[in-house]
């Protein structure tokens, strides 16, 4: 089971729910599951056994959730498969489910039973069709490149007043920009956040240069713990977490200095601690989800490794998938912002330009994580892996980021 936790944004760039995708099959291996409502597995769903394995909280920060359901798994026993929150769960639907009354009554009981609906992948011409599902949905997903917005905030406003529009397809700022200036979204969707704004020039802050020196001094070869203390010393942030994490290592009296945590930890342990305390820590005047999105690729990337036969690049590609979002943390270009960082040729060759053997990997993730599952499919068949490794992969992934931020 393929599954991936896809953010949605406030107009303030803050992130208020996740929605949850997820694919049972290999579609290459069967076909028959694109476009149907298998994907999801009949009688089950998924989205209910990511939540239970995680733990809302963790999962979401105990934001919203919408967890797609089938138009044959809607008719399982939802009401008892949620166990958890279930006040933070949208169960969305989508065109497959024909406005019929058979569906209508099954829909109507769990709204009854608490539930929320959402609806997506519903065109225009079939609004009119829909009004027995729209009369009890409390939002609907509209593609911003085919709907006009302020159109369809007349139909809905005059007809489902209480209903909450949100915007999908969202690929660049200046569209998210355009989009929340007129008012009429709820939340947003898209890979619009993970791109640098256009013509952003700005200076670096100096205190975002002191993390970078950080950086560069622990990823090149042989560094001096003591210099790397001196600058994890600047930062009080970094200092206090480096001192409490030590500490617990620390089996006979305390920690004497920030040098003294430094040599205890050594260079491999260092250079992952600082890794990630500093990425988070860089990272913090952004949306709270590049955060989470560079530390998972990072995670992730590494977990893939002996899938691409890349075993032996494990630490690489934790890098590389840390600095994926560099761009839009810097406010530049990938290729100008990387040249402030010190990367190998190889991250730089994935990241600016999509080459050499680190970038099928880099690739793989976009893919990933806008539930391409069609592309991840040919993939896994191509390189013959098998989909369960993946899935381990990523819940794993999922725990360490839960162990790391919780």
């Amino acid at each position: 089971m393929l599954v991936v936790l896809i953010p949605l944004f406030n107009k303030d760039m803050s992130v208020s729910a996740y929605s949850i995708f997820s694919q049972k099959d290999n579609s290459m291996l069967n076909p028959a599951i694109l476009g149907t409502g298998a994907l999801d597995g009949a009688g089950h769903v998924p989205g209910f056994d990511l939540i239970d394995e995680i733990g809302m909280e963790a999962l979401t920060g105990g934001k919203d959730v919408f967890v797609p359901i089938s138009n044959v798994s809607v008719f399982s026993d939802i009401e008892s498969s949620c166990t958890q929150d279930r006040d933070k769960v949208i169960l969305l639907i989508d065109n497959t489910f024909p406005p019929v009354d058979m569906y209508v009554k099954r829909l109507k009981e769990l709204t009854d039973a608490g539930f929320r609906l959402g609806i997506r992948k519903l065109p225009v011409s079939e609004f009119e069709n829909y009004k027995p599902i729209l009369g009890m949905c409390q939002y609907v997903f509209l593609n911003n490149k085919k709907i006009i917005i302020d159109k369809a905030k007349v139909y809905f406003n005059s007809i489902y007043p209480n209903i909450r529009l949100c915007a999908g397809n969202i690929d660049t700022y200046d569209n998210f920009n355009t989009l929340k200036g007129g008012d009429g979204y709820k939340y947003y969707e898209g890979s619009f956040y993970r791109m640098p704004v256009s013509g952003n020039n700005k200076e670096i802050a100096p205190l975002k240069i002191n993390y970078i020196e950080l950086l560069n001094l622990v990823n090149a070869p042989d560094f001096d713990l003591t210099e790397a203390a001196d600058i994890v010393g600047r930062d009080p942030a970094l200092t206090i977490s480096l001192l409490g994490m030590v500490n617990k290592m620390a089996l006979r009296g305390g920690i004497s200095s920030i040098r003294h945590a430094v040599a205890m930890l050594g260079q491999k342990e260092l250079t992952r601690w600082i890794n990630t305390a500093v990425a988070k820590e860089l990272y913090a005047d952004k949306p709270g989800e590049m955060t989470r999105i560079s530390l998972i690729r990072a995670k992730f990337a590494e977990s893939l490794a002996e899938c691409f036969e890349l075993k032996h690049k494990r630490e690489e590609l934790f890098l590389m998938g840390l600095f994926s979002v560099i761009d839009a943390i810097l406010e530049k270009s990938m290729e100008e912002a990387l040249s402030i960082m010190q990367v190998s040729d190889e991250i730089k060759d994935a990241l600016v330009e999509s080459k050499g053997e680190l970038a099928p990997v880099y690739d793989f993730i976009r893919e990933y994580e806008d539930a391409n599952w069609q592309e991840i499919s040919r993939v896994m068949v191509v390189r013959d892996i098998d989909m369960k490794v993946i899935e381990k992969a990523y819940y794993d992934t999922l725990m360490w980021y839960r162990l790391l931020i919780f």
